[in-house]
């Protein structure tokens, strides 16, 4: 409805005032007039308060991209208020949307500014905010103009970076230049060791106790930094569990989307290169590349991540990843021909470190003997299985458990790529 009708309330009033004041004639009952004389006057001026012309009513969001848990506002926008006293909003209810006022319903005298309705995206992905319906009334809530349907809006919700910093170096790092150290010699500011000084070497790297020392001009050598080539592959083929938001119990696509954008937010802020691959059904991929814009771009796709039931698992991970990468696997492992392709990356080369998102998704319930019970047991013992032979292949497997998580297994690659490798 987008004209002006007269509500309910103005029809009773007309219809008491023209009802009494007839009676009253007709009867010859005076008193029968004096209660009729509220609603002639409700009436009166109800009908003289009719607004003139139709205005035209839009709604729109102060953000269309957040981060879950953040919030936007959707304000009104009316071009004609002339005639208007009230307005009132209902918003729907949207999965994974909190609204505010919590059932989405507001209404506001429009001397005190047209109402606004919150919404706070709890999951991250694309999130379709409830239809949402807006009605005017006019003074003596004589005439109402609508309710009107507005279209809908959508929010592009990126997942929330989990709390992730890591104080441990690539194993290999192969960029040109970085925060990490490198194997080779070079204009870092990490301290070498001491030489003499030989033809090449510059004047500022002399170190004079030394050279007084021993009567022999020295130099102080350092090590190069360097870059690192970081890729992430992320197992969007399941999602276990239920997801209760940012501020309930997160199923395993969860944990492995807000912790891919952890160490992805983490590399890219060090200075690495970092690239992505979505294992699903579509198999999106985004190359190497650095800088806040490149971040921004795996937000976004991580936040594009969608399981399908005819997702197949791939026999083999073509990354393309050279000798000096590092490979983050974040997955339940859950599917052998994954894991084989993981153990088949190991062997490339690449330094593959496997981050299990599985958390609680698959704990026993209370009735240990109930068939799902049994079934979620049988596949975590043959999971388990399967992340033993990959551990003995030489590939860590590490649980997801924010910050450090990464710390320790860093360190014992880094030491593993500096032993001297004998060739048969």
């Amino acid at each position: 409805m987008t004209s002006w009708q007269p509500t309910p309330a103005l029809v009773r009033a007309c219809l008491l005032a023209l009802g009494g004041v007839t009676a009253g004639v007709v009867l010859g009952q005076e008193v029968m007039v004096v209660l009729a004389a509220p609603f002639v006057v409700v009436a009166a001026m109800g009908l003289a308060a009719r607004p003139r012309t139709a205005p035209r009513v839009t709604a729109r969001l102060d953000h269309h991209r957040l981060h879950e848990g953040q919030g936007s506002t959707s304000r009104l926008d009316v071009d004609d208020l002339a005639g208007v006293e009230h307005v009132t909003r209902v918003a729907g209810v949207a999965p994974h949307v909190a609204t505010s006022p919590p059932y989405g319903a507001v209404g506001a005298l429009v001397d005190d500014g047209l109402p606004t309705l919150r919404f706070s995206p709890r999951r991250w992905g694309r999130r379709d905010l409830g239809s949402e319906r807006v009605g005017l009334t006019s003074a003596w809530a004589g005439w109402r103009w609508g309710p009107l349907d507005l279209p809908r809006h959508g929010l592009s919700v990126l997942p929330q970076t989990a709390p992730y910093d890591s104080r441990a170096e690539v194993p290999q790092p192969d960029g040109l230049v970085g925060r990490h150290r490198s194997r080779r010699l070079g204009g870092g500011t990490e301290f070498e060791g001491i030489r003499p000084f030989a033809t090449g070497d510059r004047l500022k790297r002399i170190t004079w106790p030394v050279s007084l020392r021993t009567g022999e001009l020295h130099v102080i050598t350092t090590r190069a930094e360097q870059d690192a080539g970081v890729w992430l592959v992320v197992d969007g083929l399941r999602d276990i569990g239920v997801s209760g938001g940012v501020d309930g119990a997160a199923s395993t696509l969860d944990l492995t989307v807000r912790a891919a954008a952890a160490l992805a937010e983490h590399h890219v802020r060090t200075g690495d290169r970092v690239g992505l691959l979505v294992v699903a059904a579509d198999g999106t991929r985004v190359p190497l590349g650095a800088g806040p814009r490149h971040l921004h771009r795996l937000h976004g796709t991580l936040a594009r991540v969608r399981t399908e039931a005819r997702s197949v698992p791939p026999e083999r991970l073509d990354l393309g990843a050279g000798a000096g990468s590092v490979v983050h696997v974040l997955s339940p492992m859950l599917f052998t021909p994954l894991v084989t392709a993981t153990a088949s990356l190991q062997r490339s080369g690449a330094s593959v470190i496997v981050v299990d998102t599985l958390g609680e998704a698959m704990s026993a319930g209370t009735d240990r003997l109930a068939l799902p019970s049994l079934a979620a047991r049988m596949q975590r013992i043959e999971r388990d299985d399967r992340l033993r032979r990959l551990a003995g292949l030489g590939t860590p497997v590490v649980p997801w458990r924010g910050p450090g998580t990464l710390d320790t297994v860093l360190h014992l690659l880094a030491r593993r790529a500096q032993v001297p490798k004998v060739r048969a």
